[in-house]
């Protein structure tokens, strides 16, 4: 099937780009408001060609039906504390700009490999010269030590094309349970770590 793939992929990239001034927009309120943001950072991407056409192949998707594929557009959004997660999913329940199709939570139930993370797939409308084109745009929202693991995993992942050996396999399971009770640990002492951020930042505002 011919297809024109910089024409497919625009309003991808279109989407990313301005979910991700609309993500941030929402840290810089809290900021402005002196409030403890839940969300850390937000980061964006487009998958390639290649992802996609492998992707499609290994899930036995149509090219003809690509535009089913719910990460084709992906962001993420971190988060400190995984209370954080819970109050970002809410925000983004109350948004009006786009709708959600699917959530898919992989913290309170993860994967086999170990892998935490809150997916929320949504619909978003983008504005083209040709009209209103609405594209799917997956959205993983995961504290820092969460996003550590999966990032690793990802790349032994690649390496190994799924297949690890039984040592590695062991290691990466530990290691997403370490990340957990990181998680976990720093959820007990939240109000400490917050106090001291405030103090930190007032004395940055001061210098």
């Amino acid at each position: 099937m011919d297809r024109n793939w910089e024409e497919f992929l625009a309003p991808y990239h279109q989407a990313v780009g301005e979910l991700k001034v609309k993500l941030k927009g929402m840290r810089s309120q809290f900021e402005l408001l002196k409030q403890h943001s839940p969300i850390e950072f937000v980061t964006g991407r487009v998958k390639s060609i290649r992802s996609v056409l492998d992707k499609a192949e290994k899930r036995n998707i149509p090219l003809e039906t690509l535009e089913e594929m719910q990460d084709i557009a992906g962001l993420r959004m971190m988060c400190q504390f995984v209370d954080d997660i819970k109050m970002v999913v809410e925000l983004l329940r109350e948004r009006n700009d786009f709708e959600i199709v699917e959530e898919r939570d992989y913290i309170t139930q993860k994967k086999e490999s170990g892998y935490r993370s809150y997916h929320v797939v949504i619909a978003y409308p983008v504005q083209t010269i040709q009209g209103e084109k609405k594209v799917l745009v997956e959205i993983q929202i995961r504290t820092l030590a969460m996003n550590f693991w999966a990032t690793i995993e990802h790349s032994l992942n690649y390496k190994y094309k799924g297949q690890y050996p039984e040592d590695i396999h062991a290691r990466l399971q530990r290691a997403a349970e370490a990340a957990f009770q990181l998680d976990e640990e720093m959820s007990l002492i939240r109000h400490e770590i917050q106090e001291a951020q405030a103090i930190f930042s007032e004395k940055k505002e001061k210098e």
